[in-house]
């Protein structure tokens, strides 16, 4: 897959506005009733970004920053400030956050994964440094690794037969730009506006 390991620089996406969008497909009957069925399993992130910018640096950064992903051909880190932790927005990450799986003796990779409700989303962009494990529900300071382009945790030894394994951790959601063009307005001159730039989410 085409993707850059690299971020959307924060400021840049202050003013964003986005979410989950969901795919259902509704059939009206003759009798008044519905059939409604998904084919997604998950939702799938949007957001418009840019439009409150308004300094001439700050839109030649964007752009040099969509330049470099040649507009919708490579994917990138964004960070959503409303969804961006194992754990609320506004709380501390505990190592006990989400839970991984449970070990068999043999196993020694585990997915990062955050869960709503019954869903399970996997968590393939983490931020570094920001991963903290735990077994048992006791922190793991060592003896595991993750990989930051996936999500996998790998230890270094299998965690042995009914060891629980949990994790918390700050992550960011693969995007890229969908839209290949970028329309920036001179106002005065210092200050312009760009039309906002529309992002959606992929899978990796």
């Amino acid at each position: 897959m085409a993707f850059h390991e690299v971020r959307l620089p924060t400021r840049l996406s202050f003013g964003s506005t986005g979410g989950v969008e969901r795919r259902t497909e509704v059939v009206t009957l003759a009798s008044g009733h519905e059939r409604r069925s998904s084919p997604w399993a998950h939702g799938r992130r949007r957001y418009l970004i840019g439009a409150g910018l308004r300094s001439l640096d700050d839109m030649a950064e964007l752009t040099a920053f969509f330049e470099a992903r040649r507009g919708r051909l490579y994917g990138f880190r964004f960070r959503d400030f409303a969804d961006f932790k194992s754990c609320a927005p506004g709380g501390t990450i505990m190592p006990t956050d989400q839970a991984l799986g449970v070990g068999n003796g043999t196993r020694r990779t585990f997915q990062l994964v955050k869960r709503s409700g019954d869903l399970e989303r996997v968590i393939a962009k983490p931020a570094a440094g920001s991963v903290r494990v735990a077994r048992n529900g006791v922190e793991a300071a060592d003896g595991w690794s993750v990989d930051a382009a996936t999500g996998v945790v790998t230890f270094d030894v299998a965690p042995a037969v009914g060891v629980e394994i949990a994790a918390g951790f700050a992550f960011d959601t693969p995007v890229r730009f969908d839209a290949d063009r970028v329309e920036i307005t001179l106002e005065t001159f210092g200050a312009g506006r760009v039309a906002a730039l529309p992002l959606i989410e992929v899978r990796v």
